[in-house]
């Protein structure tokens, strides 16, 4: 195997494909990456066994085709220290990745392509074409409620419930919940839900560009892929069911209370400073027209904040986490929100005053 390229081709494909490799695998071979050089073209490949991304590079000249890994993170670190411009050679000598810029020389181990796991393809697929931004808004917007290593996997994901000329994205750790709608044409006679990992969440995400520009995301009974920009993005799917998030969703608030999102945001930071560092505690105390924000912690640190905000009923005490408050207000895009009470151990439930169709519900803390 033997290629000519510059090191911007081959740079940016390989920045995006580390992003997928993890820097402690089981498997060796899992934190390289696969180079397929056939005809004009060098493929590229990484995975950790959940997620898969492929990228192909056609701005190069092939001189000896092959097939071999590299560690990934070595590879890129390599080709990010090298001028600008630069041209450089990749040869394949033996067991060993030869790759020389100028006067720079460099030699990498390399492990057998035989080694490298494949994606295989799903039967029982069907495709949607979305735009781009759409989509990315969609994950964006409810990603972040996604648990973090629960022992119910399946809370380790989002759900993408997938119905007539509508996507549904939720996620939930059990403290909160945010869901999101889409709507698109899907062309399904009956309701699909799939359950797509944390780390496959956050590749798409990346992946996904903010414009008009559709994605063609096909989905299988194991697999969910969708192609972008010249990457083939494959991420397995978690088995499991997902618990039934409507039941979660509180009704019959009649509380409600409209603040500016930035001002709030701003208050719940500042508070956050002094707040508890485990458990994140503020307490927030509504009277008409006015939320005080108050938040101590052990070494008898204070703060306190107030706003004005529409609010006209009953004098109310309810306790949060803040991180959990500010991650809502980052991700509504309105300048106001709604926030619905019932009551100082009822969840609350947080909506923006425009348009979109997101909601999020954050659970109480005792404080």
């Amino acid at each position: 195997m033997k290629i000519r390229t510059s090191r911007e081709s081959l740079l940016e494909p390989l920045q995006a494909i580390a992003g997928v490799v993890e820097k402690k695998q089981t498997m060796p071979v899992l934190s390289n990456v696969l180079l397929v050089a056939e005809g004009e073209a060098l493929t590229l490949t990484g995975t950790n066994m959940e997620v898969e991304l492929v990228a192909t590079v056609t701005d190069l000249e092939v001189e000896q085709e092959g097939r071999i890994t590299v560690p990934a993170r070595k590879l890129v670190d390599i080709c990010r220290s090298l001028p600008e411009a630069a041209d450089v050679t990749l040869a394949l000598e033996g067991d060993r990745m030869r790759i020389r810029a100028g006067a720079s020389q460099f030699t990498l181990a390399t492990l057998p392509a035989d080694h490298f796991p494949n994606v295989e393809d799903d039967e029982d697929s069907f495709t949607l074409n979305l735009e781009q931004g759409s989509f990315q808004s969609l994950l964006s917007s409810t990603a972040f409620a996604m648990a973090q290593q629960d022992v119910r996997y399946y809370l380790n994901g989002l759900l993408l419930e997938i119905g007539d000329d509508a996507i549904r994205a939720v996620a939930t750790d059990g403290h909160r919940l945010a869901l999101s709608n889409l709507s698109a044409p899907t062309y399904l006679d009956e309701t699909r839900q799939i359950i797509v990992p944390r780390k496959g969440v956050q590749e798409l995400i990346r992946l996904l560009g903010d414009g008009e520009q559709n994605v063609a995301v096909t989905i299988g009974g194991s697999h969910i892929r969708a192609t972008i920009d010249g990457f083939t993005f494959t991420s397995k799917l978690i088995e499991g069911r997902f618990p039934d998030y409507n039941r979660v969703i509180p009704s019959g608030g009649d509380k409600t209370v409209i603040a500016d999102r930035e001002t709030l945001r701003s208050i719940l930071q500042r508070a956050g400073i002094l707040s508890h560092e485990n458990i994140r505690g503020v307490r927030l105390e509504l009277e008409p027209a006015e939320l005080h924000v108050y938040a101590n912690n052990p070494d008898q640190e204070q703060a306190e904040d107030t706003m004005a905000v529409e609010y006209q009923g009953e004098s109310l005490q309810i306790g949060f986490n803040v991180g959990y408050l500010i991650d809502v207000m980052n991700v509504i895009r309105e300048e106001q929100v709604r926030i619905v009470l019932s009551g100082p151990n009822a969840s609350a439930l947080i909506e923006s005053t425009g348009p979109d169709d997101n909601l999020y519900v954050v659970m109480p803390m005792r404080l």
